[in-house]
C-alpha cells in the first residue's frame, strides 16, 4: 500500500512532466474531459497513435522549460486501429520509467446510456460500420479496449454526468497541475433554475438586454455585435468592474483556506448573451495573470 496521502488522479507536483491519456467509450465524454484539460494549459493532442506518444512528448519538454508545456493531455480511442492499444501499456511504461508522471484515465459509460446519447445527437460510432449495429460495435469497442482499462489510474463512470458536471470531476481531479486556485466561470438562464453546483450567483438582468435588437437576438455573448452593444453600455462596463474588484477582494480569502476550485455563477433571463459576455470578459481578465481558468455556458452546450 502506498503512503502517499493524496487522493488518486492528482498531481503532485506542476513542475514535473505530466502526461494525462483519456481513454474510453465513445459517446463516454473523452472530448469534454480533453476540453476541461486545455482550459487548464495543458497541451493537449486528440487520436495520437501510442507510437508517437514518446516524440510528442520530447517535443512538447524540450529545450528552454520557461514557457514550454509541462503538462500534456493526449486522446486515445478506437480510431487509433491495429496493434495500438496492445502497445499502449508498454509505450507508457517506458515513459514512466524516464521520469514522466504518467496518468490513464478512462471513460466509462452504460451502454443502455450510449446508445441513448448516439440516437439524440444522430453521430456514427466510429465501428458502427455498413451492417454493423450500434450495441454491436459497442460490444467490440469494450473487447478493444480491454488492455487500457486494465492498467487505467482511474475510471470515470459518465453515465450519471451531463457536460458540466464531467467538466467539474476531470478539472477538480487534475486541478493540481496549476498553481493556486482553479477558477470556473458558467453562464446560466434563471429560468431554468441555479447551477447546483455554484459557490457565488451574480445576476445580470439588470443589465441592458440585447435580445430585444432583432439582430442581436439570434447570436451569443460570444460574437462580436453582441459585445460590441454590451461595450458600448456604461453600465455594463461598471458592473463588471464591481465584481472583478469584488472576486479580488475575496478569492485570496479561499485561497488562504486551502480551496482548489470555486464556481462562479453569472445569470441572465435566457443565458445567452449577458451571461455569457461576462463569464468570457471576466475569464480573459482572470487568465491574464493566473492559470486554472475554465468557462462553461449551460445554455450553449
Amino acid at each position: 500500500m502506498s503512503d502517499d496521502p493524496r487522493p488518486p488522479g492528482t498531481l503532485a507536483d506542476p513542475h514535473e512532466i505530466h502526461l494525462i491519456v483519456l481513454t474510453g467509450m465513445s459517446g463516454g465524454g473523452k472530448t469534454v474531459a480533453l476540453r476541461a484539460l486545455e482550459d487548464l494549459e495543458f497541451y493537449c493532442v486528440d487520436n495520437l497513435p501510442s507510437v508517437l506518444l514518446p516524440q510528442l512528448v520530447n517535443a512538447a519538454t524540450s529545450g528552454d522549460r520557461r514557457g514550454r508545456p509541462r503538462r500534456i493531455a493526449v486522446g486515445v480511442d478506437v480510431r487509433n486501429r491495429g496493434t495500438d492499444f496492445a502497445h499502449m501499456p508498454t509505450v507508457l511504461s517506458e515513459l514512466a520509467g524516464a521520469g514522466v508522471q504518467v496518468h490513464l484515465i478512462f471513460l466509462d459509460c452504460r451502454d443502455d446510456v450510449l446508445i441513448k446519447r448516439y440516437s439524440e445527437t444522430r453521430r456514427r460510432h466510429p465501428l458502427a460500420t455498413r451492417g454493423v449495429s450500434l450495441a454491436d460495435a459497442i460490444v467490440e469497442e469494450r473487447r478493444l479496449l480491454r488492455p487500457l482499462i486494465a492498467i487505467a489510474e482511474k475510471v470515470i463512470d459518465s453515465s450519471e454526468l451531463n457536460v458540466h458536471q464531467l467538466r467539474r470531476l476531470v478539472a477538480t481531479g487534475y486541478a493540481q497541475a496549476t498553481e493556486g486556485l482553479t477558477l470556473m466561470f458558467q453562464s446560466f438562464a434563471f429560468r431554468r433554475g441555479l447551477p447546483l453546483d455554484a459557490d457565488f450567483v451574480f445576476d445580470a438582468r439588470c443589465l441592458p438586454n440585447p435580445h430585444w435588437e432583432p439582430r442581436l437576438r439570434p447570436l451569443s455573448g460570444k460574437d462580436a455585435p453582441v459585445r460590441e452593444f454590451l461595450d458600448a453600455a456604461p453600465l455594463v462596463g461598471e458592473y463588471f468592474a464591481d465584481t472583478a474588484r469584488w472576486l479580488d477582494a475575496w478569492l485570496p480569502r479561499f485561497e488562504q483556506d486551502d480551496r482548489s476550485y470555486v464556481t462562479i455563477s453569472i445569470g441572465c433571463t435566457g443565458g445567452r448573451h449577458r451571461s455569457v459576455y461576462l463569464v468570457e470578459k471576466l475569464a480573459a481578465h482572470y487568465r491574464s495573470h493566473r492559470e486554472g481558468v475554465l468557462t462553461f455556458h449551460r445554455e450553449l452546450e
